[in-house]
């Protein structure tokens, strides 16, 4: 074997016992002299194994010492999920939204335009905050978040018959967070997690980073498949199941009376813990069946956030839920960002809620919604693309584009001409919706959307 293929097999070695424990980090590697005798190579092969290594960062040398098994670099999201184009990687959508230019068309994005959003109303509250206790503007928040805001959302919860105390609500970072907090309580590495298929794409890739196995229940225009959720639940014993029930995320569908029964029942049998992400109920026109409220919070869990109807700026999300989880998730929260939602965010929330010009501006918003949704059925019909169905409400269409067409290469055809948009296997993680496209209805009135849409769909690829 030539010099080089020598120090490549001494490397592999050194490599393959870290990776299998047998080197714990810190633990000092054999001497020299000892690892050559034990592989038939000669000392300066092993020096040179032992310094490219160390070069790598996959081991420490201590002068005077020796070489130490250094501490495993953290996987990334790349490595922990799987393998996927970017175009279709459940990050590449949310990445291309969030760093492009403020004026870039973003009609793949998850959120409403500035204009449309309560500028006015923030503004007072904005104001108000002038007038706050000094403890507001510099002091940590309360594990639980306000009081005042936690009132707000237990009136808003018991108004769709759902009886909760402020105490069982608990304020976060951000709806993310909440997720995020509910996976550190419930979810260990090698756990089975059920999502909508298709969902919402950051579901995927924050349960990626917990090192979840994912597993889609098809999605019908009633709900998940609710045999499918049976025999998934069945055949994996997943801990968690993650689900939009008010106008869901990316299809627009609602969920039914009867599948909600039958999907609460399954769950019941196979022990089951179901986080319901609500943050789309303030587009419904009437509220339709609720899994937190049908289960009366025995395995339901409810998050949600503001961040779609008031501002994404301000974070704040929360957690509705049975004491004892929260009193788990109080101390996790504590543990992982010392505290809870920042007061600043909260008053600002609270007094936006408390304005009379809220409810307002939410019925502003569904009539303008039904309008851009009607208009931009229109426009896309026009390009050959079909909604696979009618929202009740909401700003997302889940289409279907012409014959031939990838989603991915219109995608990727369509940021090169300047606009953002969410290709169907973003949100699919069977990768079976590659002939689909979710387009936010709010942000299709720019005048470059349909003609860069229109050029994309010709690019040759696509």
């Amino acid at each position: 074997m030539a010099e080089g293929g020598r120090t490549a097999a001494v490397m592999a070695a050194i490599r393959g016992r870290i990776a299998a424990r047998g080197l714990a980090p810190g633990e000092r590697l054999p001497s020299i002299r000892r690892l050559a005798i034990a592989m038939g190579v000669s000392p300066s092969t092993v020096v040179e194994a032992y310094e490219r290594l160390a070069a790598e960062g996959a081991v420490r040398s201590r002068p005077g010492s020796g070489f130490y098994a250094a501490a495993p670099a953290p996987p990334t999201l790349a490595e922990t999920g799987p393998r996927l184009d970017r175009a279709v990687d459940p990050l590449w959508v949310s990445r291309q939204s969030l760093d492009g230019e403020p004026d870039l068309p973003k009609p793949g994005c998850g959120w409403l335009p500035p204009a449309w959003m309560p500028v006015a109303a923030l503004r007072r509250a904005a104001r108000g905050l002038a007038r706050a206790e000094d403890a507001v503007l510099t002091d940590y928040g309360a594990t639980r978040g306000p009081l005042p805001l936690r009132r707000l959302l237990a009136r808003q919860c018991a108004g769709e018959g759902l009886a909760v105390g402020p105490d069982q609500i608990l304020l976060t970072g951000s709806g993310t967070q909440a997720i995020d907090l509910i996976c550190r309580l419930l979810v260990r590495p090698g756990d089975t997690v059920l999502v909508d298929d298709p969902c919402y794409f950051n579901f995927q890739a924050l349960l990626h980073a917990h090192r979840a196995n994912v597993i889609g229940v098809p999605y019908t225009e009633a709900g998940p498949d609710p045999e499918r959720f049976a025999e998934e639940a069945a055949a994996h014993c997943p801990r968690l199941y993650v689900t939009n029930s008010a106008l869901h995320n990316p299809t627009g569908a609602t969920l039914s009376p009867a599948i909600a029964h039958r999907l609460l029942s399954a769950a019941a049998a196979h022990d089951v813990t179901i986080v319901e992400d609500d943050i789309f109920a303030p587009f419904e026109p009437e509220p339709s069946p609720r899994l937190a409220s049908l289960d009366g919070l025995e395995r339901v869990i409810r998050i949600g956030s503001f961040s779609k109807t008031l501002s994404a700026s301000i974070r704040c999300g929360y957690v509705v839920a049975r004491a004892e989880w929260i009193e788990a998730l109080i101390d996790l929260q504590v543990a992982t960002s010392f505290g809870g939602v920042s007061p600043v965010a909260a008053e600002l929330v609270a007094g936006v809620l408390g304005d009379g010009q809220y409810r307002k501006h939410l019925e502003s918003l569904r009539r303008r919604l039904d309008r851009a949704r009607r208009d931009a059925t229109a426009q896309l019909a026009g390009l050959g693309i079909r909604p696979w169905l009618m929202p009740r409400g909401g700003f997302y269409l889940w289409c279907t584009l012409p014959d031939g067409c990838n989603a991915a290469d219109v995608a990727r055809a369509a940021l090169r001409g300047g606009i953002v948009l969410a290709p169907g296997d973003v949100f699919s993680v069977s990768r079976t919706a590659g002939y689909r496209m979710r387009f936010n209805v709010a942000q299709m009135g720019d005048a470059r959307v349909l003609p860069a849409l229109e050029r994309a769909l010709a690019a040759p690829e696509a």
